[in-house]
């Protein structure tokens, strides 16, 4: 691809999730428009959040409050993104290599991944604490099994002719890993890692409100019981936006490495 090429779908890419800011905000309207019940009390419209983080006369000091905790969440997001996505791709090399350990162990992992993570929130706590470790547990956990899945596919689609062949010179397992499953396995990791930092997001959100008390979770968990609404909905828009300028910045790099490589983004 070109450098035209990439400027273009890059820019397509990040007008479609434009567009996907505002149809979020035409739908949110539009909800509250159909579900009169919920009241001006707790139902808060896009104008209110606004006027909660912009334009209030309080709005410097509670937006300040809300990206700070923004930062710690941020932090807490990347912990559970890494952890998962490398665990995701060193157990996916194994399956792949080992076949028979993939047909044992992958059943109790979806097994696993069946149990809510609100249940095994106090199992955690207590093994790892409700420091960082917690952050990286809960929040790998969520991004693990789908990327798992997605990487596995992406590395038992490599080309058989180049596995043939590297095996024919007596590469080992590990060598054709390393010379044909990885390299055609990029686009699967790059839409992984676009499923995983929304996944991580909430990961992060909800490590937050049950195991570490600090963050973003912590204070939708404060907001909710004190019916401090706007600060509950302003924190939800900063958390639903963070999700998809990350999405945006993963979809970007994708564009520019899979250019790189002369393959289409996915």
């Amino acid at each position: 691809m070109t450098r035209s090429s990439v400027f273009s779908t890059t820019t397509r890419f990040l007008g479609a999730l434009v567009g996907s800011l505002v149809l979020i905000v035409v739908i949110w309207s539009l909800f509250l428009l159909a579900f009169p019940d919920i009241g001006p009390i707790i139902g808060r419209t896009p104008i209110d959040v606004f006027e909660f983080l912009v334009s209030g006369s309080d709005a410097a000091s509670q937006r300040s409050a809300i990206f700070d905790d923004l930062w710690i969440t941020l932090g807490d997001t990347g912990i559970g993104f890494v952890t998962g996505m490398v665990a995701a791709i060193v157990v996916a090399a194994v399956f792949v290599m080992f076949r028979p350990a993939a047909q044992t162990f992958m059943p109790l992992a979806m097994l696993l991944r069946s149990v809510p993570l609100v249940a095994m929130t106090p199992l955690i706590t207590m093994i790892v604490g409700r420091g960082p470790a917690c952050v990286a547990v809960m929040g790998g956990i969520i991004v693990f099994f789908p990327a798992l899945v997605m990487i596995m596919t992406g590395l038992n689609n490599a080309p058989r002719q180049i596995s043939d062949v590297i095996t024919a010179y007596g590469g080992t397992r590990f060598t054709t890993m390393r010379m044909a499953s990885l390299p055609s396995a990029v686009p699967a990791l790059f839409a992984a890692a676009k499923v995983s930092v929304p996944g991580a997001m909430i990961g992060a959100t909800v490590s937050e409100w049950l195991g570490t008390n600090k963050g973003l979770g912590a204070s939708l968990q404060q907001a909710l019981p004190a019916a401090a609404y706007d600060e509950l909905w302003a924190s939800v828009v900063v958390i639903t936006v963070s999700s998809i300028v990350l999405y945006a910045i993963v979809g970007v790099i994708e564009n520019i490495v899979l250019a790189r490589m002369g393959t289409e983004p996915t």
